[in-house]
């Protein structure tokens, strides 16, 4: 047994002691989105200091807390803020919370985000559904010794956000009356906001949206064979010609103004998924 794999097993048997419930559905909630999980019923709330080998969230707006309950009708287990590779933790250790969901008995994972845009076609508050990835953080999650029990050495990636999920999404949105925009969203390390000049060349290499987190989750999601979706806030628009100052307290002001529709969006979804 791998040293990895030991210490996901580690994890899972201290959040068994906490709560009984068994998660079906992941959600890791992204910068405004954390409260979400206060709407969570027969809620159990476990501090990450509480569960062996997790970090420690360092981020304004991140709460810090592992939440299991039922959502929806759905027994979901959900992140009440991340951790990023900008933190100074390895991406093996950002990832390390996906693990341990799949061992909880997590078959699906929604991840959401606050993003910049650069698509001239969105605005700030859109809400978008990531249709693939550019991972430019210069680093990958599973780099390094593969344990053939958490997943394969070279793992497809080919559909790396789920098809049938993407069109799931896309059809609440259309009931629900929100507006969704699609496409690609490209990783960064952070912690700085990008130049004009890396704003013009990632849209040059098809970049519609610009962030600091979810594509390491999705890698080892996919890796361990679990159905993902994922979903952005535009929270500015990052476009290299019109570029401005921005601060992260502006991103949050966007993040929460969102706040309402993206909530419901997320709750048909998990509700129909």
């Amino acid at each position: 047994m791998s040293k990895l794999l030991k210490e996901v097993q580690e994890s899972v048997e201290a959040i068994h002691q906490k709560s009984a419930q068994q998660p079906t559905i992941g959600l890791i909630l992204g910068s405004g989105l954390g409260d979400f999980a206060d709407e969570i019923n027969h809620a159990t709330y476990i501090d990450y200091t509480e569960i062996p080998h997790f970090p420690v969230s360092t981020v304004e707006g991140h709460a810090g807390k592992l939440v299991i309950g039922e959502l929806s009708g759905k027994t979901v287990v959900a992140m009440q803020g991340r951790f990023h590779f900008y933190e100074g933790y390895t991406m093996q250790e950002v990832t390390f919370p996906v693990r341990v969901m799949k061992g909880l008995g997590v078959e699906q994972i929604i991840v959401t985000n606050a993003c910049g845009g650069m698509n001239p076609d969105f605005q700030a508050g859109d809400l978008m559904i990531i249709e693939d990835h550019l991972n430019m953080t210069g680093a990958n999650p599973l780099i390094g010794p593969n344990d053939k029990e958490l997943g394969p050495r070279f793992p497809d990636m080919s559909t790396a956000y789920t098809p049938e999920l993407i069109e799931l999404v896309k059809s609440v949105g259309k009931e629900q009356g929100i507006s969704l925009q699609q496409g690609v969203y490209a990783s960064i390390s952070g912690p700085t906001y990008m130049t004009r000049a890396e704003l013009k060349m990632l849209r040059t290499v098809g970049a519609d949206t610009v962030g600091m987190s979810t594509v390491p989750e999705v890698i080892v999601a996919r890796h361990m064979d679990m159905k993902t979706i994922g979903i952005s806030c535009i929270t500015d628009m990052a476009i290299a010609e019109e570029l401005e100052p921005l601060t992260h307290e502006q991103v949050v002001e966007v993040a929460n103004r969102t706040k309402p529709t993206f909530k419901q969006l997320l709750r048909s979804v998990i509700e129909k998924v």
